[in-house]
């Protein structure tokens, strides 16, 4: 390979790769072009890490699979494409998630460097704090549409991936969901909701009939639609949904008239929704619009064209019965699994999605697009995720020379900025941040809650959760008292006592540790009377966006939220990057990272 052709490297490079022992953690669109990359320039030693399987909508972008291999493990799949260009190379695989426990610090110390081309954030903060702890360097990568970036993680050098705060996902109020969307988005949440309460695995919390909890439907919003309920003829029976549409037996135009009917008057019943918003308009079955006029002219593709609500009708009723074949074909008790790559499926969602967004007056979107918000993606480009790739593996060659100070982060744009370039790399190294909870000398974060309701088992969350720990060990500063352990049982008797009740206070200061990741961290306790569940906060600009269930915030159903997180959580891809649609609040935006010789428009990519 390269490395083995004189001229090309320098003897000291060339010595330095073949001694070299690189762990690339993910085999995805990135993680399979560094794999190629390394395999090609002559890396004797590389073990690759990736739990997923690969599935057909891989094959456009992940060039070491092909159709024979949907199915099959990532991992073993990409090592035995690698070796067909070299079969001199040592590569080891494993199917497995880099968290697991056999992937230690001890592990990590194996590898002259660490890349990352992962597809989420709790593995990527795993990884950053394993080679923290082994103090082995980390390439870091990611992409997004034609954007990317690539950016060298060192202990003491460089800034490390958890220095500044992400930003979070876009989330939504339940009851912006259920009663009032305002954006595609919003309409789509909604289809993919109605999909599980129908086909899929059911969940309470992502009901999709009307909000009669919502905070601004009050008063006396809802006499009028309780007893409008009690003149309809079962259409707006408010037992399970899905109890609801199998004795219609799937019926489409009784699903339709429920969904999109009876629901949008119930919610016309809520005076105060509309008072300063328009109001939706309720569909009836035999008369929708476009129901007479022709297929609009379209020269794109035929995903790219938007259909019109009779179409949506129509689409609806035969997704509805493929669907309900499809679940009746299961052993009682199964369900379907939404997929956007299953034709039915991706079907219901669209049409679902389009209808209501017509009845809210919001614009309609093709299937392509709703396709790309529904699956939750950026389109990946391949080329993108080559050059990065590339760029990755000329840092490791460097890294390798010992010039560290020349693997400074460079990122990619989607377009050549005003000076020419479109790579552009900042001039020296980011240092770390010396308030960063992780990386910093002396890691310190607040966890502001009400010590009076916060439980010991929601502290458990909240460390898990908020800090990305595994298997955190607490004990109370200066006193050496064991608060929360790790070990199963030790301090499970003390799960539903709050924190005020087992000797906690305002001030208090835990240390918490979790041996898993070799991670210290000091969490004082702050408290804060209107704390409903728990939020961290940093010594940064920003209180820092904590992950959180797919729970609603504003006590649906009638019932308080549980404690818990009180900010979202965002995956992001290494080759496409994530928005979950989360029940949430509004977050406050992280505050930019400085960079030199970069315009305001490049984005910072996970």
């Amino acid at each position: 390979m390269v490395a083995r052709v004189a001229g090309v490297f320098d003897e000291k490079l060339t010595e330095a790769i073949a001694n070299s022992k690189v762990l690339v953690v993910g085999a995805g669109g990135i993680g399979c072009e560094i794999l190629k990359n390394l395999v090609l320039t002559g890396f004797p030693n590389i073990e690759i890490i990736d739990l997923d399987t690969i599935d057909v909508s891989n094959l456009n972008r992940q060039f070491l699979f092909h159709k024979e291999h949907v199915g099959k493990s990532k991992a073993q799949v990409a090592k035995d494409s690698a070796l067909s260009f070299n079969p001199n190379v040592n590569i080891v695989a494993h199917h497995d998630s880099v968290i697991s426990n056999e992937y230690g610090v001890s592990y990590f110390k194996k590898f002259n460097i660490v890349m990352n081309a992962l597809d989420n954030r709790v593995a990527r903060n795993h990884v950053n704090r394993m080679c923290l702890a082994a103090d082995v360097p980390l390439v870091e990568t990611g992409t997004a549409g034609y954007a990317g970036q690539v950016e060298l993680i060192k202990k003491g050098l460089t800034q490390c991936y958890e220095c500044l705060p992400k930003a979070p996902q876009k989330s939504f109020p339940g009851c912006t969901i259920r009663n009032t969307p305002s954006e595609p988005i919003h309409c789509i949440v909604w289809a993919k909701h109605l999909f599980n309460q129908l086909f899929g695995e059911e969940d309470p919390d992502q009901n999709v009939s009307p909000d009669t909890a919502d905070p601004e439907a009050a008063g006396d919003a809802g006499a009028s639609a309780l007893n409008a309920k009690e003149s309809e003829t079962g259409n707006v029976d408010r037992k399970s949904t899905r109890m609801w549409a199998a004795e219609t037996n799937y019926d489409p135009e009784k699903l339709f008239s429920k969904l999109f009917g009876d629901d949008i008057r119930y919610l016309l019943s809520m005076e105060n929704l509309w008072k300063k918003r328009r109001p939706p308009t309720p569909l009836v079955w035999d008369n929708l619009p476009g129901k007479d006029d022709s297929p609009a002219k379209h020269s794109g593709l035929p995903d790219q064209r938007v259909w019109s609500v009779s179409e949506c009708a129509q689409i609806f009723a035969t997704s509805c019965k493929a669907l309900e074949a499809d679940l009746k074909s299961r052993p009682d008790g199964d369900h379907l699994v939404w997929d956007k790559d299953e034709k039915s499926a991706m079907d219901f969602v669209t049409a679902c999605a389009n209808v209501r967004a017509y009845i809210f007056n919001i614009p309609l979107k093709s299937r392509f697009e709703i396709k790309s918000m529904a699956g939750n993606i950026i389109p990946a480009i391949a080329t993108a995720n080559a050059i990065v790739a590339g760029l990755a593996v000329l840092r490791a060659q460097n890294i390798l020379k010992g010039n560290i100070e020349d693997c400074t982060s460079v990122y990619l744009r989607p377009k050549v900025n005003h000076r020419g370039q479109l790579f552009v790399p900042e001039k020296t190294l980011t240092t770390p941040n010396p308030k960063c909870f992780v990386c910093a000398p002396k890691a310190e974060v607040a966890l502001a809650c009400n010590l009076k309701q916060l439980t010991l088992k929601d502290l458990n969350t909240a460390l898990k959760e908020g800090l990305n720990m595994q298997a955190p060990d607490a004990a109370v500063e200066g006193k050496g008292l064991v608060v929360l352990s790790s070990e199963p049982g030790e301090t499970d008797h003390n799960n539903h006592k709050t924190l005020e009740q087992i000797g906690l206070n305002d001030g208090c200061a835990l240390l918490v540790d979790d041996f898993l990741q070799n991670f210290e961290v000091r969490v004082r306790l702050q408290q804060e009377d209107d704390e409903k569940s728990w939020r961290l906060v940093t010594d940064m600009d920003t209180p820092m966006p904590e992950p959180k269930e797919d729970k609603p915030t504003n006590g649906a159903n009638g019932s308080e939220p549980k404690p818990g997180p009180s900010r979202p959580k965002d995956d992001s891809d290494s080759d496409m990057e994530i928005i979950e649609e989360d029940e949430g609040v509004e977050t406050t935006k992280p505050p930019k990272r400085r960079r030199i010789e970069v315009s305001d428009d490049i984005v910072e990519l996970c």
